[in-house]
């Protein structure tokens, strides 16, 4: 095999709190992480001597700043004794919108280690993967697993949870983005205490669209971000919330035909209908 075709799934926050800092800095979290279908699409091509990035995306880096470089250049650092051709080509078709708290850049990268270690015949083991992957980015060992999961620690201490009930996501992108660096200091400053919420939301069966809840939403205090969420709520949501550090925020419903009729609402912004899966990585 030289070749290999990956889907890369988006993931949301349904709950994520803030729960200290470490000494290095890295802050501590506690979140429920659902993936959906809403994906980028991966390729991986072996060949030559050099790591090679395209994307469709002109506004995402395609040399040494692209996750997925830095991935593939982890990966054969690894393995570079045991092989020593390690030319690549990557291709990134984006479909999940840059800078919103969907986890598309650590989907990508899950996809990449993923890919690269099935090209090369497993050469490294599915415990050392994930371990390569938290080295990356937070959020890539999640990516890599997907379903929906409790993270702790930076992101990258996975626990199991009982499934989420069946619904269908709408994901909003405005056309802005969020000072993520900024609401860290404000943390930083003056730490919101913890919501505490986590094991009413892991608990609360049907009733959990009630339950989403996002601390970076009421670090921001933006009120563009707000009316989203309140209109989302207006158009029939069950609950809506703002995903990652932002700035998408997304809406829960019923079912796809209220989700659809509700993305009307926002013809100046992206909009996605999503549903729940059970895998953040996906082999053609």
């Amino acid at each position: 095999m030289t070749e290999i075709t990956l889907i890369a799934n988006a993931k949301l926050n349904l709950y994520l709190d803030i729960t200290g800092r470490r000494a290095d800095g890295y802050h501590l979290i506690e979140s429920v992480m659902q993936s959906v279908d809403l994906s980028d699409i991966v390729t991986i091509k072996r060949g030559g001597a050099d790591i090679r990035v395209s994307c469709s995306d002109p506004s995402i880096p395609e040399n040494e700043g692209n996750i997925c470089y830095k991935a593939a250049a982890v990966f054969f650092k690894e393995i570079e004794e045991i092989i020593e051709n390690s030319g690549v080509d990557i291709r990134i078709e984006k479909r999940i919108p840059h800078g919103a708290g969907l986890g598309g850049g650590s989907a990508d990268a899950a996809a990449v280690l993923i890919g690269l270690n099935r090209l090369y015949g497993g050469v490294v083991s599915g415990e050392q993967i994930p371990e390569i992957g938290a080295a990356i980015g937070a959020d890539v060992p999640f990516c890599m697993t997907g379903g929906v999961k409790l993270c702790k620690g930076i992101g990258e201490e996975l626990h199991d949870t009982e499934p989420l009930p069946e619904r269908v996501y709408l994901v909003v992108m405005p056309d802005f983005q969020c000072d993520t660096r900024g609401a860290y200091q404000r943390f930083d400053e003056a730490p919101l205490p913890r919501n505490g919420g986590l094991e009413d939301f892991l608990s609360s069966g049907e009733a959990f669209p009630q339950k989403l809840y996002n601390v970076f939403q009421r670090l921001y205090k933006d009120e563009r971000i707000d009316a989203i969420t309140k209109r989302l709520s207006e158009l029939g949501a069950e609950g809506a919330c703002l995903s990652g550090s932002g700035a998408a925020v997304f809406g829960v419903f019923a079912d796809n035909g209220s989700a659809m009729n509700a993305a009307k609402a926002f013809p100046e912004f992206f909009t996605a209908v999503c549903k729940p899966v059970s895998r953040g990585i996906i082999i053609v």
